[in-house]
């Protein structure tokens, strides 16, 4: 049995019958709570073979211990009709079985070799780890510029929403002024001074406005094109 052996490991093993006759095994261990074996009994007919699973289940494994394990394979000849196997193993006289023993051996995989499997199995993936090394750090910059440009995005468009919303009210002051003018005009009675103070009075206020929103602009345009 090859570790580790923490889940459960299988060895099978095969069982032949050379003879002319139909053959009844059966496998049994010094440790049957360690194994599962399948099948543990059963008939092998002539020149035929069987595997059997045998499972050691999961334990924690201790070098510094030898194992004591074994298991018996028991054959004997299956009798003319046969109907009951454990009738076939209790009837069986000592001179009519037969019987081989194995000894289970634990092993490890090699310290040794498992370093140079990881040995042998690393160069490829060392180099392109070095390789990355380099340029990790873009990705994460990267990310950074991309989160700085989405803001100056963000903070443009809502620029140019001001500006828009300036532009209506630039639009809607003139056309007041206009309104205004008219109805000095048409208002003889009006004073002409005093319209003509209101009109300019009300148009320089949207177009600093407009300036201003316009600096805004181009300062965030400058930030996000550098």
């Amino acid at each position: 049995f090859s570790g580790p052996f923490t889940d459960v490991v299988t060895t099978n093993l095969k069982l032949r019958n050379p003879s002319d006759r139909k053959v009844c095994f059966k496998v049994k261990t010094t440790a049957p709570r360690r194994y599962c074996v399948r099948p543990n009994s059963g008939i092998i007919d002539p020149g035929s073979s069987v595997i059997v699973s045998v499972m050691l289940q999961p334990f924690d494994y201790d070098p510094n211990e030898k194992s004591k394990h074994k298991f018996m394979v028991q054959t004997t000849y299956a009798p003319p009709n046969i109907s009951d196997m454990e009738a076939v193993w209790k009837e069986a006289k000592p001179d009519e079985l037969m019987d081989s023993k194995l000894r289970c051996v634990f092993e490890m995989p090699n310290e040794n070799d498992k370093l140079n499997d990881i040995d042998a199995s690393k160069p490829a993936p060392v180099l392109n780890t070095s390789k990355q090394d380099g340029p990790m750090p873009k990705p994460h910059s990267v990310s950074l510029n991309d989160t700085e440009t989405r803001k100056l995005v963000e903070e443009c468009k809502r620029l140019q929403a001001e500006i828009m919303k300036l532009t209506d009210e630039n639009r809607h002051l003139r056309d007041e002024g206009l309104r205004l003018r008219k109805v000095a005009h048409s208002d003889k009675s009006g004073s002409p001074t005093a319209l003509t103070l209101r009109d300019n009075g009300s148009n320089p206020l949207p177009s600093l406005l407009v300036v201003i929103a316009a600096i805004f602009i181009g300062f965030f345009l400058g930030k996000f094109i550098l």
